[in-house]
């Protein structure tokens, strides 16, 4: 019997925790933007909640502080971002479709998600000051990482090659590439935005032996 009540304990438990983190989820997807627009420095609970449907109270009931918010914001984001060239490298079959399709995307994401991939940066760099954020951003680096390993691994075997460094090495060459434009994009640099158009496909050959 009491076996039984354990049990029963232990389910309402688990789903009192799994509703909690769900509106954790919810509220972060639901302020990201908010986030986005404000920036780390700028931003506390009460300033979102200010700028968004939900109270300071509410807030700081499922979140301690802003970097608890901001972070689990960008992991739910990062979840569906880090599957952004799947469809491209699964349904490519020629290194000239990838090369132009990866571009693509790669060009049009900086244009449509922006603010959100400044938040993205914003949070890294502030990793580098602040411990608390580390383990969280490492997690999404590797991710993201990931994403890029499956294109660039993709087009060298469509080239019937080899990648010519590792992982990381790919990682950061066109992770470096993004930044970098995206800060050209948001200071109005458009000429240095479309020059992408060109210089993706030929950074993806120096990626990959014997191209």
């Amino acid at each position: 019997m009491t076996e039984i009540v354990e049990t029963k304990r232990d389910r309402i438990a688990r789903r009192q925790v799994d509703k909690f983190d769900a509106r954790r989820k919810e509220l972060a997807i639901a302020t990201l933007h908010t986030l986005a627009d404000l920036g780390y420095a700028r931003t506390s609970l009460r300033e979102i909640a200010q700028n968004s449907e939900y109270s300071h109270g509410v807030l700081h009931y499922y979140f301690a502080d802003k970097r608890e918010l901001i972070t689990e914001a960008v992991r739910q984001y990062e979840a569906i971002c880090v599957t952004r060239y799947d469809d491209v490298v699964a349904r490519v079959t020629s290194t000239e479709q990838l090369r132009r399709e990866f571009t693509a995307v790669f060009c049009s994401t900086m244009e449509t998600d922006a603010a959100l991939h400044r938040l993205w940066y914003d949070l890294r760099n502030q990793s580098l000051f602040d411990e608390s954020f580390r383990k969280d951003v490492l997690e999404i680096d590797e991710r993201r990482e990931a994403m890029i390993w499956r294109v660039v691994s993709r087009y060298a075997e469509l080239a019937d090659t080899e990648p010519a460094c590792s992982p990381a090495t790919a990682y950061a060459a066109l992770d470096g590439v993004f930044q970098r434009a995206l800060l050209c994009a948001l200071s109005g640099l458009d000429s240095t935005v479309a020059a992408l158009d060109e210089e993706i496909p030929r950074l993806l050959d120096l990626l990959v032996i014997g191209k």
